[in-house]
């Protein structure tokens, strides 16, 4: 299977006559520009609003209460007196207020009751505010009781008879509350402005020591150094999530990296003997050709060189496709079993020829989503590879089955010489041939080409020893392929 020398890749250098583009400054993004910053904006206006919002719910549960209190009160002792003037008359509202003023301890009652032609029949006040001057109207007014000024809440109520009468209380107390209130409200808005702020700074700095080791990572990736990773805290979050998924990419990117310096070198070692070769024998056959039967036949040598030549950059293709997730676009619907048929039946005259058994145990249906074309090559491959490396009285077998999820797996067992544990790692790497296998026609894309379709396909290749006949190891190659 694939069994090729492995090639050390050389040293990646700039061709000649071409350097590298010159690295972009990256600096800091500017203030607004940051994510960051704009995380911990985000934050901070968040906070401040709900701070805000808690003030104001405080101020309306509290300030709020003492006004609506003092309305209430007053307007409940108004209807009273209402009443008392409508069953009783001017004297008994005359009465009712004596008798409140003389109850009020705290000296919070304001109370006037004026007649028509503007004599005070009743009250504690010394003039009629002038604010009040619409039966019925609210107003907060500055009046003068008993030698002082009081800040009072006043209510205008007509009586019959063309009697006013004025209901209120005195607020200055609570006029200081609701400043103290005020106060200790404004300093813990600072105070829930500062900290939002605070907060923000520190939510700000936090991620950019966060993300500081992936921009350091990244640096130096795009300085040419592919082994920096991102590191991975403790704190398992989105960060950590991020890291590896980075770190993931990376290893996928040194990867393909690795394996273009090492295909770079492959081609510039193995290609170069065919081509060699197809131009000696080229030359020589005009050199040196008696007639123009030997002429044509040093030409077909020459041409069946370059056609193995073309071959392997073919196959490279496919991989190249393959690994790029290009051919998904020719996934489709259809079934396995006629497919493995087919290459059975290829692979099967060959086996014969050489003295092998094919032996097939492949269900009526297989039922999948893939690329057809790469499906049955990939499978050729290792079909090629069992009957290329199986013995002269070898067994072969092809074998498949469906899964429950939607899936399939392909095995293809052979009584070979199999592959050594440390060659079976390298078996998927492309112009890596064993040492068994350097003296076997073959290019050593094989296996490259099904590892690269059958992860195309979701899946993968997995290379295990098969114990079929006592004294051989055997080679089985699984080939998995992972539901649409």
């Amino acid at each position: 299977m694939a069994r090729i020398k492995p090639i050390a890749p050389p040293e990646s250098t700039p061709a000649a006559g071409h350097s590298l583009p010159p690295m972009l400054p990256v600096g800091p993004p500017g203030l607004m520009r940051s994510a960051g910053t704009r995380i911990a904006l985000i934050f901070a206006i968040t906070f401040i609003a709900a701070a805000v919002a808690f003030t104001a719910v405080l101020w309306w549960g509290t300030a709020g209460a003492l006004d609506r209190q003092t309305d209430a009160t007053v307007r409940a002792d108004g209807l009273a007196l209402s009443e008392r003037g409508r069953e009783g008359g001017i004297s008994a509202v005359v009465d009712a207020i004596s008798d409140r003023l003389a109850v009020d301890v705290e000296n919070h009652a304001i109370y006037m009751l004026r007649a028509p032609d503007g004599r005070v029949l009743a009250g504690n006040l010394e003039a009629w505010p002038s604010v009040v001057d619409a039966p019925g109207a609210w107003s907060t007014a500055t009046v003068m009781r008993e030698g002082a000024s009081a800040e009072a809440r006043l209510h205008d109520i007509d009586l019959p008879g063309g009697h006013r009468l004025l209901v209120g209380r005195d607020i200055d107390e609570k006029l200081r509350l609701r400043q103290l209130l005020s106060e200790g409200l404004v300093w813990s808005l600072g105070a829930a402005v500062a900290f939002g702020v605070l907060g923000a700074s520190a939510m700000r700095g936090l991620i950019a020591r966060r993300l500081r080791p992936t921009f350091a990572t990244a640096m130096a990736i795009a300085g040419g150094d592919l082994s920096h990773r991102v590191p991975i805290s403790r704190h398992g979050d989105e960060f950590d999530r991020l890291a590896r998924t980075m770190n993931t990419m990376l290893e996928r990117i040194d990867r393909l990296m690795t394996g273009v310096r090492g295909v770079s070198d492959a081609i510039a070692h193995d290609l170069r003997t065919p081509i060699a070769r197809a131009r000696a024998q080229l030359e020589d056959a005009l050199a040196t050709a008696p007639d123009e039967a030997a002429l044509r036949q040093g030409v077909e040598q020459g041409i069946a060189d370059l056609d193995a030549i073309s071959r392997v950059f073919q196959a490279l293709l496919r991989i190249a496709e393959a690994e790029a997730g290009a051919r998904r676009r020719a996934f489709a619907p259809l079934d396995l079993a006629p497919l493995l048929a087919d290459a059975a039946d290829i692979y099967g005259a060959t086996a014969e020829a050489d003295g092998q058994v094919l032996e097939t145990r492949i269900p009526a249906r297989i039922d999948i989503v893939g690329d057809r074309d790469l499906l049955f090559q990939a499978v050729a491959n290792l079909l090629d590879n069992a009957v290329k490396f199986a013995p002269e009285d070898g067994h072969v077998l092809l074998s498949a089955r469906a899964l429950s999820d939607g899936g399939a797996e392909i095995t293809v067992t052979d009584d070979g010489p199999g592959i050594d544990l440390a060659d079976r790692v390298r078996a998927g790497e492309r112009f890596f041939r064993a040492d068994a296998a350097r003296s076997s026609p073959g290019s050593g894309l094989g296996l490259s080409l099904v590892q690269a379709v059958a992860h195309l396909h979701g899946g993968r290749l997995t290379l295990t020893d098969a114990l079929v006949v006592p004294g051989r190891r055997g080679l089985r190659a699984v080939l998995s392929i992972a539901p649409a």
